[in-house]
């Protein structure tokens, strides 16, 4: 019964406001006098667990804020549940966070499937929904009709179209195979590449898609494999990512030229993916960025970098410092943060929602340096900047400069 009222209350608040920004002064859910709650889910097991450490890393930032007074007062407490990367449960998990946990906000949560099955639900009640783990466009492009939906990296789209850019660039005859996730996600990065080669899309010779819900990709790869393909598009997450250039190597299948797409690039997982250095296949693969990379020598003194190393090992036990997950959801947090300090010393939704758009960090220490997070009115895409990185040996390298990826 208390869900229910809770949920009640919420549509009816939504129905009374514009924009479904519900909430007011003192009455929104989740906020009290010493803290913030807010809430999310994220695949901590399954096939896809080890995109959970942008959950792991924001909630380690959140930890190291606290620590120093947290934001106007509060502490942020970030509640994160499991949903073994499968939609129905994360629509269980969040109806959960939303009418019992009562949370102010919906943070962080991860997948583009996931997320799309929350979507309606989040803004029909009223709450939040931000810095979805995710670079599907629609977070912006639908932003009328769930205008408390926003995601935080760069889309699908602008990556998918920076790699066609590029792979025009290096070899304009290339005959190129792609791995693709079956969804939202896999399509929206394979459309984007077929826009960018325009009327050289004729190059993509093999397209193979799976099911997140399958266990092995070894077929898909063997039909990409026979196509010989020279350029071979990795456009998978998680295990998958890792099976593609696993497979490649074992069926000697020699692709002159990878790219993998930035959700599935952490350092850890290509290090997995490399076969302990055995795998040529991985070596020279080209992937955006538009984190720092906490790995990269590049990065051995940067100042973002030694404060991301030590709220590792101080708030994540054992947890991996070359870990770019982690940081990935520490950058999202430094701007959550940003945004619930502007939302004034008694935040609202819709005060939050407010200052979510009024975003201009030239500074965020997570993210490249030349990248800024901004948004408007009229612009729900916090990032829009990307860099392009090889993979050599063990580690990302930076290849040219900062791109526009809009």
């Amino acid at each position: 019964m208390r869900g229910l009222a809770l949920l009640a209350a919420a549509s009816a608040a939504v129905v009374a406001l514009p924009g479904a920004l519900a909430g007011g002064p003192n009455a929104d859910p989740g906020v009290t006098a010493k803290e913030v709650l807010i809430g999310g889910t994220t695949p901590l097991t399954g096939e896809a667990s080890a995109g959970s450490g942008t959950a792991v890393g924001a909630e380690a930032y959140f930890k190291y804020v606290n620590a120093r007074g947290g934001v106007n007062g509060r502490s942020i407490k970030y509640t994160y549940l499991d949903d073994g990367y499968d939609p129905g449960r994360a629509v269980q998990a969040t109806r959960q966070l939303v009418q019992q946990e009562n949370v102010f906000a919906i943070f962080n949560s991860l997948g583009t499937t996931q997320n799309l099955a929350v979507r309606p639900y989040l803004n029909q009640v009223g709450v939040p929904h931000l810095f979805i783990a995710s670079g599907y466009g629609g977070w912006a492009r639908d932003a009328s009709r769930y205008p408390l939906s926003m995601g935080f990296i760069p889309t699908y789209t602008a990556e998918g179209k920076l790699y066609a850019r590029d792979l025009l660039k290096r070899r304009p005859r290339a005959k190129i195979a792609v791995l693709y996730q079956d969804d939202d996600y896999g399509r929206e990065l394979l459309a984007a590449l077929e826009s960018g080669l325009g009327a050289k899309k004729r190059l993509i010779v093999a397209k193979q898609s799976y099911d997140s819900t399958a266990t092995d990709i070894q077929s898909q790869v063997a039909k990409l494999r026979s196509s010989r393909a020279d350029v071979f598009m990795n456009f998978a997450f998680g295990k998958f990512a890792i099976q593609g250039f696993v497979y490649a190597n074992r069926l000697a299948w020699k692709p002159a030229l990878a790219y993998v797409n930035a959700v599935a690039a952490s350092t850890p997982v290509m290090s997995i993916a490399s076969e302990g250095g055995l795998n040529k296949r991985t070596d020279g693969a080209i992937t955006a960025a538009f984190f720092k990379d906490p790995a990269a020598p590049a990065f051995a003194k940067d100042k973002g970098i030694a404060l991301f190393r030590s709220i590792v090992r101080k708030y994540i036990p054992r947890g991996d410092v070359r870990n770019g997950y982690y940081l990935a959801g520490m950058a999202s947090a430094y701007s959550f943060v940003d945004a619930l300090k502007k939302a004034g010393k008694n935040p609202t939704r819709r005060s939050l929602m407010a200052a979510m758009l009024k975003l201009d960090e030239k500074t965020n220490p997570f993210v490249l340096p030349g990248i800024t997070v901004k948004t408007g009115s009229k612009d729900r895409r916090p990032l829009e900047q990307a860099r392009l990185q090889r993979w050599q040996k063990d580690h990302w390298v930076p290849v040219g400069r900062v791109l526009a990826a809009k």
